[in-house]
């Protein structure tokens, strides 16, 4: 992961191998922008690669985060950037129905991982656009296809929670063996305000930084979630079952020790 890649075979097959079509089920004219502004974004830096005559290649140990990460803790002295992967899943709650003031309390989360270094390090405008488009497709055709819908991004590896507070990750395939590891919550700031809504209009999640607990693999120090689109669960419980889920997408962005 840490070689460069060429990029345009993968931006080109995102434009033309797109898995399935949509089922909007939030605001028509928002979906309908998300996807075609990534559409239009991706054959846009598809011709500028034909004009310069070659593809454009990806090196991520000189990628920063994005910039609405700021305001969390920058990666620890001496890491590198590992991976970049989309994170297509659902936000997890409970409710306590017996509280007619309860409030949605986290119960975790599921997703899916998509391989997007190279396109989220070379081209960060379009791994951002794909981040927010990817919410508008059906996640169990991806998981069944085994590629990011509206892209043909592989899957990486999974993130789930073995407790309340123990976020997992595992970047472990038959193709890419990368490590796993469980994580705690380093610091978490508000997404930016003019991040992705959710498929029923929720809004984006927070910015988190995550350190590393004993019993990982593969020299996992610290992941940053950015680029967060849906996933926030209503005020209040009025109106919701005991359980329920919130789909969201994001971007994960994995630190790694050079030993």
């Amino acid at each position: 992961m840490r070689a460069s890649v060429f990029l345009l075979p993968a931006l080109s097959a995102s434009v033309w191998a797109a898995p399935t079509f949509p089922k909007i089920t939030a605001a028509v004219s928002d979906n309908v922008q998300a996807l075609s502004q990534y559409f239009n974004l991706v054959a846009s830096k598809v011709q500028q690669s034909r004009i310069l005559g070659q593809a454009p290649v990806c090196d991520l140990p000189k990628v920063s985060l994005p910039a609405a990460a700021a305001g969390l803790p920058p990666p620890s002295p001496g890491l590198y950037l590992k991976h970049i992967a989309i994170g297509r899943g659902t936000q997890n709650y409970t409710c306590d129905l017996s509280n007619s003031t309860a409030v949605p309390q986290a119960a975790g989360a599921v997703a899916t991982l998509f391989n997007a270094s190279c396109v989220a390090a070379t081209y960060p405008d379009v791994g951002a656009m794909l981040t927010r488009a990817s919410l508008q497709f059906d996640l169990s055709e991806s998981e069944a296809l085994q590629r990011l819908a509206p892209s043909n991004l592989g899957v990486s590896g999974a993130h789930y929670f073995t407790t309340l507070t123990t976020p997992y990750f595992d970047i472990n395939t038959p193709q890419w063996q990368l490590g796993a590891s469980p994580f705690g919550k380093n610091a978490s700031i508000a997404a930016p305000a003019d991040a992705g809504k959710g498929l029923k209009g929720e809004g984006a999640v927070a910015l988190l930084k995550l350190s590393s607990k004993p019993g990982g693999s593969g020299g996992l120090q610290e992941v940053y979630r950015v680029e967060t689109v849906g996933g926030s669960p209503p005020a209040t419980c009025q109106g919701m079952p005991a359980t329920f889920e919130i789909q969201y997408s994001t971007q994960y962005w994995f630190y790694a020790s050079k030993a």
